[in-house]
Order: structure tokens, then sequence, then C-alpha cells
């Protein structure tokens, strides 16, 4: 019988498309965090963005209903009628966008969302712009779907915001859409209309150019204002609109996102999910309903206690030498710029960029953030005050004395 060669099985048995796949620097962080409080250590871990209050009762409540209720079967590919409709109430009452049910897909999280968009928009080759800093996950997903990300840098000087001159710059005939959140993760920064009324003025030039505005962080917002783009003269139907109810109503393990898009897009992302994931948990589809309906002024309180986080955190970090950092009017993300640590040596280490930076304080201050290169801004790094007062004054006692 012949010998079977050990060398038949090929060194990597993966795809060309894995290979080349970041892996999530706020995920990656996270679960090396988890991993050092595994060994004991005392690990405060400002990196995921995730609130830390529960979802509220009457949000569960609808749930035990719906178990009761039997909906345990398959959901419709696009979402139920009943919850469609009450995101259109949503758009409506909150955005004065009038979308019917046709336009609106319910995914499993507005990054299954994202990922249909990418997939049935973008062809290879096709760019995308991307005002840096940016959600880490844009990018990646971009190019699964073979489109090129094309960064516009901002800085923590302009509030982390691109101007209509370098978005008319950045545009190219190969421009297919933009992607951009309002309020902004990781920097917090909110859009007023005004400026993307400025902005929308330079999209409106060119053909079949796109946007996506990534709503997540609407309700989590102390601007006082809040613009949908798709709300301004001329955008409607340019504008694919992606929310959610994770961070608002802290809902991140139920999985729900939606879209509302002209109706051929919505349509396209159907088709995608009906063959990659069908439709989206039952259950936690049925408590999104209430979740919608429910008047935005519910979220006061946990609005206002991130508020006083911020305002504790931006304090904090304006009395540490060398930080610099804007004042964020939304989500629960700091974004300061530690550029000026970069060259040094501190305790021994040098620091040449945000990611050794990030990794010192891990090592030295035992408070795992993220790097800004993730984000597409390599001076600054990440922090999310989604945690209690009491671990924030902590966590950034400990930094400024890592620092000192």
């Amino acid at each position: 019988m012949p010998e079977i060669s050990k060398h038949n099985t090929p060194m990597n048995p993966l795809s060309d498309r894995i290979n080349s796949l970041t892996t999530s620097q706020t995920l990656a962080m996270a679960a090396l965090a988890r991993e050092l409080k595994a060994q004991g250590k005392d690990i405060i871990s400002l990196s995921l963005g995730e609130p830390d209050f529960n979802t509220p009762d009457f949000i569960k409540a609808a749930a035990k209903k719906a178990i009761d209720e039997n909906y345990s079967t398959y959901s419709p590919v696009d979402g139920y009628l009943e919850l469609k409709e009450a995101i259109c109430r949503k758009f409506k009452r909150d955005n004065n966008l009038t979308y019917t049910p046709a336009q609106i897909v319910v995914s499993t999280g507005a990054k299954q969302s994202l990922y249909n968009i990418a997939q049935v928009m973008i062809n290879p080759g096709d760019e995308v712009i991307l005002p840096a800093p940016y959600w880490v996950s844009y990018a990646e997903i971009i190019k699964i779907a073979g489109g090129i990300p094309v960064e516009v840098p901002t800085s923590v000087e302009s509030d982390f915001k691109i101007t209509p001159e370098q978005l008319a710059h950045a545009i190219t005939p190969k421009t297919k859409m933009i992607w951009y959140s309002s309020p902004c993760n990781p920097s917090g920064s909110v859009y007023s209309r005004e400026e993307l009324t400025a902005l929308s003025e330079i999209i409106l030039q060119h053909d079949n150019l796109y946007v996506v505005s990534d709503e997540i962080y609407e309700h989590i917002n102390f601007s006082g204002t809040f613009c949908s783009i798709a709300s301004i003269p001329g955008m409607f139907d340019r504008t694919i609109t992606v929310n959610g109810v994770a961070k608002a109503f802290a809902m991140t393990g139920w999985r729900i996102g939606y879209i509302g898009a002209p109706e051929v897009i919505a349509k396209a992302c159907t088709k995608m999910q009906g063959q990659v994931t069908s439709g989206a948990n039952s259950i936690a589809q049925r408590a999104t309903i209430t979740a919608v309906d429910a008047d935005p002024s519910v979220l006061n309180d946990m609005v206002a206690a991130f508020q006083r986080r911020r305002d504790l955190v931006v304090g904090l970090i304006q009395d540490i030498p060398g930080m610099k950092i804007n004042v964020p009017e939304g989500a629960f993300y700091v974004f300061p710029d530690v550029s000026s640590f970069f060259g040094k040596t501190l305790r021994g280490k040098l620091i040449q960029n945000a990611d050794d930076f990030s990794m010192y304080l891990l090592s030295e201050a035992n408070v795992a953030t993220v790097t800004g290169d993730a984000f597409g801004n390599p001076n600054c790094i990440r922090f999310s005050y989604a945690t209690s007062e009491e671990v924030l004054t902590e966590a950034l006692r400990r930094i400024k004395e890592a620092l000192a």
C-alpha cells in the first residue's frame, strides 16, 4: 500500500477573501482584556461600545408576550409587516422621512444591514468615501464586496468632520458611495443640518452617487438637534438610512437593525438576506415594535447619564498633559489625539504610534482602549464611557499616572 504523504494537506485551505480580512480591533481588544482578567489582572475595559444599562422593562414584557403568543416560526425575510410599519412611523416622527413598508428591511443587527448594502450596491473597483475616523467595520465590509475605501482625513481641530471642499476633492469617476455615521463612532461628532446641506450640494452634482447614513446613535445625542441627510431636499432617493435598537434601547444582544432605502435597493437587500440568514429573530422583532413605537423621551434618563459621563471624562482628559480632545456631542466615546507622545519613551517603552500607546495603557495602567488606527485616524485612541462614573474616574486616574 503506497505511503500517504503528510505534505498533501494544503498549508492554508482558507480563501484569499478571509485571509485579507482584518479582525475587528474593538473585538480583539475586548477579547484580550477578558483574557487578562481571567489571569487575575485588574483590567478596566473601555474598548467595547455597549451601553451598561438593561433593556427597558416594557420592551422585555413585549418579548415575553411574543413568546406566549407563539411567535416561534420563521419571520418574513425583510421583517414582520407590523414592525416595518412601526419603523415607518418612527422615521416620520423622529426624522421627517416618509418611507413605505416596501422600503424597509429588518436585519440581524445594523452590521448585517451594512453588509447587505455593500453586497447589493458595490462592484469590484467602485470607490466608497469614508470620512475618517469611521466605524471599524466599514472598510472591511466594503473590501469584501470588492470596493475600495477612500479615506478623507479629519482632525480634533476640525471636530472630526469633513468639509464640502474635502468631499469634492475626494470624488472621482469611480466613486459610488459615501458612508458616514452621525453621531459618529468613534469621535462622537454630530453633523448639523447646515453642514449636511453643504455636503449634499456637492453630492447632488454627481449622478448615481449614494450615501449610507448610519444613525444608530441618533438618540444618544447631547446637541439638542439631529438631522437625517435623507431629509435634505434632493437626498431622499440618494440615501440609505441605517438604524437599529442596539444602542438607544440597550438591546445589543437582541440583534435588530433596519434600513430605509429606495425600493429597488430594499428589494435587493431582501434578496441577498434571503440567501444568507433569512428573517431576523422573531421574538426580538416583536419586542422592537414596542421599542420604536415608544416616545424617545423614555430614553432621557439614560442620555442624561451619558452626558454626565461625557463631561466627567472630557474634564479628566483635559487635565492630562499631552492629550488633545474635542467635546463630542453624541454617542458614548471620546477620541483624544495622543500624537504628542509618539517618539517618546515611557517607563522604558518606546511609543511609536497609537497601537503602541494603546498597548502601553493596557500593560501599565491596566486600561483597555482601542487604537485610532482601526478607525482610520492613527493619531488617536478611542475610549468608551459606557460604564459607571466611579470606573471612569479610576480608569483616567490610572492613565494619568501611567503618563506622568
